[in-house]
């Protein structure tokens, strides 16, 4: 029997969920049209292409697990459940997480201007830059699998020695979690930091160019420069949800093992921020995107209006 609070998480859950589908579906279906239409895709469409995918099947698992935190009974805390759901989720987050990582990489190789020889023979080979990062990113995820199947164990012994009252045996049991919990949150540092060294290189190539400008009495505002302001837009607001994001994972695992509560499920639904608002935050950021959005609006009030008047 659902208590009022689980009907509310539920509901709030399920908000969202659709929320966050609503913008990875529409990102995801408008650059594979135009791949179909065009026989070709762009390195930029293609990495947003993979971004929707992974993020979609993110929240389809995020989802499941609020319908089993929200349950009566501890149907999450079964190893059968716990196991596939927990590699299913690292799998998707690791996913996302890279694929946002070679975006923000692919806006400073593409719109940033510097004359050193390695930046120049970087940004020549784009494509193969970003995916050799993507690749060499897989390394981690096999990484991340081999602790989860440590994690996966502990957590089962864990809820068998809770039963049995063992106090101790869950203590030690406990801190190897925790452990294990600091070297898996440790894989996050490299994305945080190549995409604060983009967000840097970014603003020190905006500051050369609006000097340039300036030198040459051009004005401060050009196509370069509104570039330039919108990738460090973009990539600030990756980087801004993403800690929100991590920060929101660790908690919810610290608290769910430690001091499983009633309300604790709530903390869950700050994880639907990051897959979800990113997702808007892309599409308001890229032309064809946020054209076609508000294109698609327009027909939509206008289909609305036309029914109601019928």
């Amino acid at each position: 029997m659902f208590t009022v609070l689980d009907k509310i998480f539920l509901t709030l859950a399920g908000v969202e969920f659709i929320i966050g589908m609503l913008g990875n579906v529409f990102m995801g279906l408008v650059t594979f049209s135009e791949w179909v239409k065009n026989q070709k895709i762009s390195l930029a469409d293609f990495i947003l292409t993979c971004l929707a995918i992974s993020r979609i099947t993110q929240l389809l698992v995020l989802l499941f697990e609020s319908f089993m935190l929200g349950q009566p009974s501890c149907f999450y805390a079964t190893y059968k459940l716990a196991k596939p759901i927990t590699l299913l989720w690292r799998m998707t987050n690791h996913l996302t997480t890279w694929f946002a990582t070679c975006l923000s990489i692919f806006y400073l190789l593409k719109i940033a201007h510097f004359s050193h020889s390695l930046f120049l023979w970087l940004k020549w080979r784009m494509n193969r830059v970003v995916l050799v990062i993507f690749v060499f990113s897989l390394l981690f995820l096999i990484f991340d699998f081999l602790l989860l199947e440590t994690f996966n164990d502990l957590f089962f012994n864990i809820c068998k020695i809770d039963q049995s009252n063992l106090t101790l045996y869950l203590d030690e049991r406990k801190i190897l979690y925790v452990k294990t919990q600091i070297l898996l949150s440790l894989t996050y540092f490299i994305p945080i930091a190549l995409s604060l060294i983009s967000l840097l290189l970014l603003f020190l190539s905006l500051g050369r160019h609006s000097r340039n400008l300036k030198l040459n009495s051009m004005g401060s505002r050009d196509s370069s420069t509104e570039a330039h302001k919108r990738a460090m837009k973009m990539v600030m607001s990756f980087l801004f949800l993403f800690v929100v994001h991590c920060f929101f994972t660790q908690l919810t695992h610290w608290i769910i093992m430690f001091c499983n509560s009633k309300f604790t499920k709530f903390v869950l639904l700050a994880l639907y921020v990051f897959p979800s608002g990113h997702a808007f935050i892309l599409i308001l950021g890229n032309n064809k995107l946020r054209q076609t959005a508000l294109k698609s609006t327009a027909l939509l009030l206008s289909e609305i209006l036309l029914i109601s008047r019928k």
